[in-house]
């Protein structure tokens, strides 16, 4: 209950960097442990397209900051596979959070998933608000950015984290580029 205009602006910005510090540690931990094989996967029965709508609703306030539309071509009847809850969660965290960090402001997100009865391809398309000065394969090594000028607070490592989570799972994990 400050009424010091400056003080609770040093407020804000020791919450914003304490919180990405926060995330920073938990970043490399997580590697740390993909890394080691130190990690015991809880494989369950998962609802994917539940989860996918519920990630959209997480992260609507970020898009919608950034005037990010989301086109969602989502199966209407449930797609179940078996995964870890908590890492599955992780991986599509990363991709959204991704998304919302490097896409060009005021445009469409196209969301996709298609199922066969045995496998599920999930994918996501934006354009970049940079263009890459990488490979897109780069992109999944840890600690690299695709572009330096970046100002964003992002470790590098949420791609990488997400692409090994997804193969301890038995998935693939791919990013191409078509353009920016």
């Amino acid at each position: 209950d400050l009424q010091n205009e400056r003080a609770c602006s040093y407020i804000a910005v020791l919450d914003s960097k304490s919180q990405r510090l926060k995330q920073l540690t938990e970043d490399l931990v997580e590697v740390s442990r993909i890394s080691s094989g130190n990690i015991t996967l809880n494989i369950e029965r998962i609802n994917l397209v539940e989860l996918v709508h519920q990630t959209e609703g997480e992260f609507a306030e970020k898009f919608e900051a950034r005037s990010l539309q989301i086109v969602s071509n989502l199966p209407k009847e449930s797609v179940v596979i078996l995964a870890d809850g908590r890492r599955i969660w992780r991986v599509l965290e990363n991709i959204y959070n991704n998304v919302a960090k490097y896409a060009m402001e005021r445009t469409r997100v196209y969301v996709d998933m298609q199922a066969d009865g045995t496998e599920v391809l999930f994918s996501i398309k934006n354009i970049s608000e940079n263009p890459l000065n990488i490979q897109a394969d780069e992109l999944t090594e840890r600690f690299i950015r695709g572009d330096v000028s970046r100002s964003t607070e992002g470790s590098g490592l949420g791609l990488s984290i997400a692409k090994n989570l997804t193969m301890m799972m038995g998935g693939t994990f791919q990013i191409y580029l078509d353009g920016d």
